[in-house]
């Protein structure tokens, strides 16, 4: 719980009794791998902070072929944020690659949290502002990058998660075959 309270402290400050706050509505929760977080489809009505494991944001084409957009990872939240938000279906999936753990607020609790907290609001808004820059700086330089050149980077913007993620979904997100991330992998050792 403490790791969720750290991560927060990044972007505003808490008073000791907002903390014990949150911490009360924290819910822990497993999900094994294989299993959704959020549905395409579905409107997301849980927030969560992931203390242990890795997600992926993913769609699917028409005929059934799944595209990995970015990685969820410990000391993160997971949400569909606009899902989550504005209450709308979700456009994508969030699936657990490996078995995860999770702390979790219920978009009821999530608002409560609201009314309580000065700042809760502010809070989230940095959050979310700061990984979408991240996101954005990332992604941009993926466009103008060659192969080896976009795999290095997402050894850089994801550390530890090359040997714990599916080959498969990582060339998925690199946009590149299996077979030719092979490649760079032995090229680069």
């Amino acid at each position: 719980m403490e790791e969720l309270i750290t991560y927060l402290l990044q972007f505003g400050h808490l008073a000791v009794q907002h903390r014990e706050l949150i911490q009360a509505k924290a819910k822990r929760r497993n999900i094994a791998k294989g299993t959704y977080f959020a549905e395409a489809g579905k409107i997301s009505n849980q927030l969560g902070y992931v203390t242990k494991g890795i997600f992926r944001v993913c769609y699917y084409d028409k005929l059934g072929d799944s595209f990995t957009r970015y990685f969820i990872y410990e000391n993160r939240f997971v949400v569909d944020i606009n899902s989550f938000r504005d209450e709308m279906p979700s456009t994508e999936y969030i699936e657990a690659i490996t078995d995860c753990q999770l702390l979790v607020f219920s978009k009821e609790d999530f608002t409560q949290l609201s009314a309580l907290i000065p700042g809760w609001q502010d809070i989230f808004v940095k959050i979310t502002s700061y990984v979408l820059e991240n996101k954005l700086k990332f992604t941009s330089n993926m466009i103008v990058q060659d192969a080896q050149k976009r795999y290095l980077n997402f050894l850089d913007h994801y550390p530890g998660l090359a040997n714990r993620v599916p080959l498969s979904m990582i060339a998925s997100y690199l946009g590149i075959t299996p077979s030719s991330l092979s490649r760079i992998r032995k090229n680069i050792v």
